[in-house]
């Protein structure tokens, strides 16, 4: 056999197969690690501090294998294994981090499926009066450690709420819209030693619900 018959013979070479922690990392998978977080600190397994530094870890990740340390060490998050991601719906989402200072997002501006808000010894501002709404339904995802969030909707969106106050204050004004077809808010998240509040704003609304 000569060396051209043996070459041709020879199977293709197969490019790496990629690993799972190398996956990028959805804002699914991002919420389902921080809901690991918000609970190991409601039953003590974490103290402020390092939920504070694991929560921003959280939202600043961009692999599974970035995610993974993160909640290793907790009892949920042994079942967090990198081959579950699964995509999130709606797009990418919208992280606001404020650390020793203030951040915001108001003014005519599109919003997606997911906002994800983290407030450390700082402020952060949601206002949604104005803004153009992508999808029917918006998850904020609200983080107040030693600091506070403020969540501002019109008055014609529905607003739900779910979340936990530890040594601070976690404040929804639920509200149902009228009409079948408005956005629906909802926020969920943990205040600790801070303030996390969100309700409508009177005399704004949305002049087109169906948009």
């Amino acid at each position: 056999m000569d060396e051209k018959t043996s070459l041709r013979k020879q199977p293709a070479a197969r490019p790496p197969a990629t690993s799972p922690v190398d996956v990028r990392a959805s804002d699914a998978d991002r919420d389902r690690v921080a809901g690991i977080l918000r609970e190991a600190l409601a039953q003590g397994r974490l103290d402020a501090e390092e939920h504070a530094e694991r929560i921003d870890a959280v939202y600043r990740a961009r692999t599974m294998g970035e995610l993974r340390p993160l909640v290793r060490d907790l009892p949920a998050g042994r079942d967090a294994a990198p081959h579950t991601s699964r995509p999130a719906s709606g797009g990418d989402g919208d992280n606001v981090i404020a650390v020793f200072g203030q951040a915001s997002r108001k003014g005519r501006r599109r919003v997606g499926a997911r906002t994800n808000a983290f407030a450390l010894f700082g402020g952060v501002e949601i206002d949604l009066t104005e803004a153009l709404f992508e999808r029917r339904e918006l998850v904020v995802n609200a983080t107040a450690v030693f600091g506070g969030i403020e969540i501002r909707v019109p008055e014609n969106v529905t607003l739900r709420g779910s979340g936990s106050g530890i040594m601070g204050g976690y404040d929804v004004e639920a509200r149902e819209s009228e009409d079948p077809d408005a956005p629906v808010v909802v926020v969920r998240g943990a205040a600790v030693f801070g303030g996390v509040g969100a309700k409508a704003k009177r005399g704004k609304r949305l002049r087109d619900l169906r948009r």
